[in-house]
């Protein structure tokens, strides 16, 4: 009896098994960042980052979606906002040289359209956020795209005389645009 009960769950264990990471394509993607300085638009975008994404697109709620951002690859492409990010009162870099992102739940939203709930870490400190992702696929290929706002103050993003939101904007919007191989065929 107990052999039948044990080859019965070995039997369901890829039915709870998670799907085989999608490849991303660093060079094809990117994550970008804009927020206002006195009412105007400043860009920027880091150069570094990597991701664990396992998504099968018939059962998103069986994946999962993890995300290592290099902190020090911020870049404005202005050298003089560039020597500033990395500094205590920004990033700071050498204390926490990584941004992350884990999931704890993903769910179809219609069609190619997810919620990635989950929790953003920057600078030690970490929100639960939950993020629209639009996925285009094309055979095991695919880009998910998305955008959000967070606020920077509670991430600890530009302290002291910077947390006077009306010099900058406490809103930093977020998107992203993520080529990936590998993925489960829709």
């Amino acid at each position: 009896m107990h052999r039948f009960v044990a080859l019965s769950l070995l039997a369901a264990l890829p039915a709870f098994a998670q799907p085989k990471p999608a490849q991303l394509i660093p060079a094809q993607s990117e994550i970008a960042f804009t927020t206002k300085q006195m009412g105007v638009p400043v860009e920027g975008r880091f150069g570094k980052f990597s991701a664990t994404i396992a998504l099968d697109p018939k059962k998103p709620e069986g994946g999962s979606v993890a995300f290592t951002i290099d902190t020090a690859s911020a870049r404005f492409g202005a050298p003089e906002l560039d020597g500033e990010v990395g500094k205590p009162t920004w990033l700071s870099t050498a204390k926490f040289p990584q941004a992350s992102f884990q999931s704890s739940a993903i769910k179809s939203t219609g069609p190619g359209r997810y919620e990635v709930a989950g929790k953003l870490t920057i600078k030690g400190a970490a929100q639960d956020i939950v993020v629209p992702v639009m996925l285009a696929q094309s055979g095991t290929n695919g880009t998910a795209t998305g955008s959000f706002t967070l606020k920077r103050l509670a991430f600890k993003v530009g302290e002291g005389e910077w947390s006077d939101t009306s010099m900058l904007a406490d809103d930093v919007a977020v998107r992203f645009k993520l080529a990936l191989g590998g993925l489960a065929a829709p």
